[in-house]
């Protein structure tokens, strides 16, 4: 009987050791895998952009201009609305 307390009593002791170990080997494992989950998105990354259909010269020179007209277009009407807006102003004061 007491050689059976004994047993229990080493294996108690033995109990908290394998949990520091367990949780020393979560560690390990974690930080084993930490570049390679740090790579992960940077390399989904490179293969998506493999995929990406690029314009060319010429149809990025077309579509800069296009953004320059519009945005010429767009600064004339707000122009016009502010000027008519202030004009409003001063009647009304």
């Amino acid at each position: 009987m007491a050689e059976e307390k004994k047993a229990v009593a080493e294996q108690e002791k033995k109990t908290p050791a394998k949990k520091a170990d367990a949780k020393e080997n979560k560690f390990l494992a974690w930080c084993k895998r930490l570049p390679s989950r740090i790579a992960t998105p940077f390399k989904n990354m490179w293969y998506e952009l493999k995929k990406v259909t690029w314009p060319t010269k010429r149809k990025l020179w077309v579509y800069s201009v296009v953004v320059l007209v519009f945005m010429l277009f767009m600064s004339i009407v707000i122009g016009l609305l502010d000027m008519g807006a202030s004009a409003l102003i001063r009647l009304l004061v």
